[in-house]
């Protein structure tokens, strides 16, 4: 439908360009280097599995993996053998890198979550998307015969869908390559897993992560989103967007007078996430308590992880001032992510899921203090 043709792609960061148009990948040489030793070997297998936390590059290095493939010519071996390339750079003014841009470049298939006739974004990626690989290998192939296709993110198939990509990994056609990006690459099917090569990426170190906010257009990160992002580019984007660094303060403001909470604070909070057109900050909300709660758990066994925000380390230390005060935060945590998945899932109001949780946390904290 026409319409559906203006929705965002799903594997794009809102605010940020899309992993296409990111010519750069920052904090990953050590994955590209295993990559170009690969190909000048000789030998490429033709399943790379790209895992790590959401945020950090995955879909950029599968574009840039991409891009390189199409444009590089395999080498043969000959005498006049061009010397194997020691980057995966391609200029901006190839043809390929110009096609790729475009979304015009026969030799790649991008397989991703679709959106319904209504417009929905689809929680899985369905067999449905998985048949065009059939098509996609039959078609001939330009660029020296190489065809490249991207799943993101692989994690997220169906069943049905995740066998009928084990079958084309089974049987690739020459010159396939296939590029699975993977969250939560546990999820996936220990057969897929086994015959991908396994390219894990790290969270990105503070230089690296300022320098790709720069590259997507967005200014140095303050200390607040630095931390909170853990090392996400599409985390500290979205916490930037939504105000998680004053959110994140909020939170922790409203514990600073444990054993009794800030009520008054809660309530503004909580009224903030109700309404049509609050549903990002409810989401972000719950995201950030879950990380105030996971961040307790670590002080109690590690000690306050870097301060976020002015006080919480303080804060952090004498509400988990032991492993056992860690633990029972961890417990929380989990019960609490259920409850607030269900309560989403059935459109519970969001203030009283908001309220109800910081109540949980204030009863939890007062056996510590």
């Amino acid at each position: 439908m026409a319409e559906l043709a203006t929705l965002p792609p799903p594997d794009q960061i809102e605010g940020a360009p899309h992993p296409r148009e990111t010519l750069h990948l920052y904090g990953h040489d050590g994955a590209e280097a295993a990559f170009l030793q690969a190909h000048a070997s000789g030998r490429l297998h033709h399943g790379w599995l790209i895992c790590g936390p959401r945020g950090i590059g995955k879909a950029t290095l599968a574009w840039r993996l991409a891009r390189f493939l199409l444009a590089t010519p395999p080498n043969d071996g000959g005498l006049f053998a061009t010397p194997p390339p020691e980057t995966l750079d391609i200029p901006e003014d190839h043809p390929v890198a110009r096609r790729l841009r475009a979304g015009a470049d026969g030799g790649l298939l991008v397989i991703r979550r679709g959106y319904d006739d209504k417009g929905r974004l689809r929680r899985v990626i369905t067999v449905d998307e998985m048949r065009r690989l059939h098509g996609f290998f039959g078609l001939s192939a330009s660029g020296e015969g190489r065809r490249v296709v991207i799943v993101d993110a692989a994690d997220e198939l169906n069943p049905n869908a995740a066998n009928a990509l084990l079958k084309a990994l089974e049987e690739p056609p020459a010159h396939a390559s296939l590029l699975l990006i993977a969250h939560q690459p546990s999820r996936l099917l220990p057969t897929i897993r086994s015959r991908c090569r396994e390219l894990r990426l790290a969270p990105l170190a503070p230089p690296d992560l300022t320098r790709a906010l720069a590259q997507a257009g967005v200014s140095a990160p303050s200390p607040a989103l630095a931390e909170l992002s853990g090392g996400s580019v599409g985390a500290a984007i979205a916490l930037e967007q939504g105000g998680g660094d004053e959110i994140y303060a909020s939170l922790v403001q409203i514990f600073q007078g444990l054993p009794k909470i800030d009520r008054p604070r809660v309530l503004k909070l909580a009224d903030s996430a109700v309404g049509k057109g609050n549903e990002a900050r409810f989401d972000l909300i719950l995201t950030l308590y879950d990380l105030f709660l996971a961040r307790l758990a670590r002080a109690g066994i590690m000690g306050p992880p870097p301060e976020a925000v002015p006080g919480e380390a303080a804060l952090l230390a004498r509400m988990a001032p032991h492993t056992q005060a860690a633990r029972a935060y961890a417990t929380l945590a989990e019960r609490l992510g259920a409850r607030a998945r269900h309560g989403r899932a059935v459109n519970l109001d969001p203030a009283a899921l908001v309220l109800d949780m910081m109540l949980q946390t204030e009863t939890e904290a007062r056996a510590f203090l």
